[in-house]
């Protein structure tokens, strides 16, 4: 998943012009958006600010703010067909209150489960000036998609299966959604969701990248402050055991981004219950 997308700037970033260095693109924006509009027959409605948006489903999931954290895909061209930055994976997860001023204005008009275009003019974009590739003054397009968390369920587990038919392996799948692998069960105690457990593990995506590991020796805890997939996965296991953890968003980090982890991640685990301690 990619984290420095253009649509995620810091405001003060857009609007650090000074009045002397600013044009006013509005008059020829609007013309510019206007003719758009009428070409391609979009049904089109025009906000206050200028920002022009498309509901093609308003969606039924929670609704947006200019203060949310959202979970979205989404493509950026010109007028003119032109692309300049697309979301390559399932999404992207970040906070409204970090996004240019049309993207965040535009999204609120949607729900999760959203889907529409934004026509956003320069002065709720990028600005009078260059900015990292974007023309001073240009008029942005946004196709976008907002996903519900229940989405991002859905698209996990047929991720997970197409890593599991790729992999060649045999996973045990529990009711909330966890796939897990017991390579060897183990002879010692066997904790429960509450217990203090050692654990040696290494966390990855399922591209394989790596993303966290432990000390040989294993990080010592309590499963009942660990995320929902340990705190379940680890009891399959006896004192010894050795197995995979396999976990959807929804039983680890949720739809938002999570220091290196981004948000929708299914995280993969190769785990060692080393000692277990009630």
């Amino acid at each position: 998943m990619k984290y420095i997308l253009l649509a995620i700037v810091l405001a003060f970033v857009v609007s650090s012009c000074s009045s002397d260095d600013i044009k006013d693109f509005r008059e020829e924006n609007e013309a510019e958006i206007a003719t758009y509009v009428a070409e391609n027959n979009l049904s089109a409605k025009r906000s206050v600010s200028g920002l022009y948006y498309v509901v093609e489903e308003k969606g039924t999931g929670k609704a947006i703010t200019g203060a949310s954290d959202v979970t979205v895909n989404y493509k950026g061209y010109y007028t003119n067909g032109s692309v300049f930055e697309k979301v390559n994976e399932n999404w992207i997860s970040f906070s409204l209150q970090n996004a240019i001023r049309g993207f965040a204005e535009g999204l609120s008009y949607f729900n999760e489960g959203g889907k529409g275009i934004l026509l956003i003019p320069s002065h709720l974009g990028y600005g009078s000036k260059d900015y990292n590739g974007v023309p001073a003054g240009s008029v942005l397009i946004f196709e976008i998609t907002i996903y519900t968390p229940e989405m991002i369920s859905e698209q996990n587990d047929k991720d997970i299966q197409a890593y599991i038919e790729k992999e060649e392996l045999e996973t045990i799948k529990t009711e909330s959604g966890l796939h897990y692998i017991i390579d060897e069960q183990g002879t010692g105690a066997q904790p429960t969701a509450k217990s203090d457990v050692t654990v040696a593990y290494t966390g990855y995506f399922l591209n394989g990248k790596k993303f966290s590991e432990s000390r040989a020796s294993g990080e010592s805890f309590n499963l009942d402050n660990v995320i929902k997939g340990w705190k379940e996965g680890i009891p399959y296991f006896k004192e010894g055991g050795k197995g995979k953890l396999i976990i959807p968003a929804h039983l680890g980090y949720g739809s938002y981004n999570f220091r290196s982890i981004p948000g929708g991640s299914v995280l993969v685990f190769d785990i060692e219950l080393k000692s277990v301690k009630e």
